[in-house]
């Protein structure tokens, strides 16, 4: 017979399905008869072991009376237990008042209770990892039909990252107030030591980094707005600025620096190369619409040509996959930040992102809320900001004043507490393009031509401004910011407020 034949694979199996899973059933009564001898125990335990991580279901029981009696100030023995599952009626499912008193003489010693724990703990969780195993193995053989291969490993890398977060339940505790105050006087120093007190990550935006110190490490940083009002825009001036900074500090020493870190744009909305055209316009100033037109000249290209040249250098990596999961986002920013380093993430934009594969939330509004936790589990995970984009309701458009508030973020409860920064880009100009005063809707043409005359002032006022609405800040004030925005390039900038007219040679 083939040695390949269709049976091998299941006969592996079955020789797996014959094993007993890990237990230690020893270790477990040990643990009972610590904690029933001396309910002080129970705190070297108490962190991170519950009853159904007892391979035993009549310990995981008896662990659970004696938690909830301890857990309310009451006394956890022999005696008092025995009370309890007999007044319940579950004497007998625990193995009777014997078993009990077995239970102590298994005790080694009270100082190894939590040693115990973590034995009892650790077997539980490679039955889960059997258990996952076997699930992956079923979903591969077709259990799950509509689970492709792609769909099997986000959902199998989905179920081990919630099984490594639950396993390192313990890994926590307390950080001194010496050591915590040590890593705030650093931060205080750099920004200090730093040219207009930037102790985050640079944006690029003078005003902007003002406002916040920065981008700083673990934050989940929301920018929201209606259509056109720019928010790519400004998302990708940010990562382009903090590159910028970036490459700018490896290569203070060394020009020829590789620089360890960088930013990473997933761009769900447009393709690598039309975010790359974005930039490119930017940079060169020279309209996008043109280039796409092939409207420009041979200066104009040559131009074009030399600015890509000037920043291809730059740490940036985009990632265009339409409708990606945030399993798969968080897998490819792990693997960025162990190969080349990473200091920002930017998401355009929230909504066209998947929760992982294998879950099924049951409305849009907890799917969003399991999207906005995941963002800020990477954020905290690899220690970077994360800038994610997010649409706004059309309540906008029912108000007099357009400019938007936190409730105006689809499904915004979630993403307004999941978020450490909540911004709003809006442009009053946008609006007012929109209220151009037409000739029928005045009786005369005095009142027209008032009218037009008020809104061209409005419209100069308007040009070329934009305001960042800060609406939520953890670390810092909220307020406005005003910014410089050039429609034809959609192009963020510094806003000079000290001269009413342009500066002139």
């Amino acid at each position: 017979m083939n040695s390949f034949d269709a049976t091998t694979p299941n006969d592996g199996l079955l020789g797996l399905s014959q094993r007993l899973p890990p237990s230690n059933l020893a270790a477990e009564q040990a643990l009972l008869g610590a904690l029933l001898a001396n309910n002080k125990a129970y705190e070297r335990v108490s962190e991170f072991l519950a009853a159904e991580h007892f391979a035993d279901p009549i310990h995981g029981r008896i662990y659970q009376a004696i938690q909830r009696r301890v857990e309310a100030g009451q006394l956890a023995d022999v005696v008092t237990l025995r009370a309890e599952f007999e007044h319940s009626g579950l004497l007998d499912e625990v193995g009777g008042p014997a078993y009990l008193a077995q239970l102590l003489s298994a005790m080694v010693g009270i100082i190894n209770a939590g040693e115990y724990g973590r034995v009892v703990y650790d077997a539980y969780l490679r039955r889960q990892l059997i258990d996952l195993g076997e699930v992956v193995v079923n979903r591969a053989f077709g259990a799950e039909a509509e689970l492709d291969a792609k769909g099997q490993l986000e959902a199998a890398e989905q179920a081990l990252f919630e099984l490594a977060k639950e396993g390192g339940a313990g890994d926590g505790g307390f950080v001194s107030f010496e050591r915590a105050l040590t890593v705030a006087v650093q931060h205080a120093e750099k920004a200090f030591s730093t040219p207009g007190g930037v102790s985050g990550l640079p944006t690029g935006l003078r005003d902007l980094d003002a406002k916040m110190g920065g981008l700083h490490p673990s934050d989940l940083l929301i920018v929201a707005g209606r259509p056109g009002m720019g928010k790519t825009a400004l998302a990708t001036k940010v990562a382009f600025g903090a590159a910028k900074a970036i490459l700018r500090e490896a290569r203070e020493t060394d020009p020829n620096a590789v620089p360890r870190g960088g930013c990473a744009i997933f761009s769900l909305e447009m393709s690598a190369d039309q975010l790359a055209t974005r930039l490119l316009s930017e940079e060169a100033r020279i309209s996008g619409d043109r280039i796409r037109r092939g409207e420009i000249g041979q200066r104009d290209f040559d131009r074009f040509v030399e600015v890509s040249r000037e920043i291809s250098a730059l740490p940036l990596w985009i990632d265009d996959t339409p409708a990606i999961t945030i399993s798969a986002l968080r897998t490819r920013c792990r693997r960025l930040k162990r190969t080349k380093g990473l200091n920002l993430v930017v998401v355009d934009y929230l909504q066209l992102m998947r929760p992982a594969a294998g879950t099924r939330p049951e409305n849009r509004v907890l799917e969003i809320s399991m999207i906005t936790q995941g963002l800020k589990a990477i954020a905290k995970e690899l220690s970077v900001p994360v800038i994610a984009l997010s649409q706004l309701s059309r309540a906008v458009e029912s108000r007099e004043d357009k400019r938007p508030q936190l409730s105006d973020l689809r499904e915004s409860g979630s993403i307004e507490q999941d978020a450490d920064v909540v911004m709003f880009v809006y442009r009053d100009d946008y609006y007012l393009m929109q209220r151009a005063p037409k000739e029928l809707a005045f009786d005369n043409p005095e009142k027209f031509h008032d009218a037009v005359d008020k809104w061209q002032k409005d419209m100069e006022m308007a040009h070329n401004k934009a305001e960042l609405i800060i609406a939520k800040q953890r670390h810092g004030p909220t307020g406005s910011i005003k910014l410089f925005f050039e429609a034809e390039f959609t192009r963020f900038g510094d806003l000079d407020t000290t001269h009413d007219e342009p500066m002139r040679d």
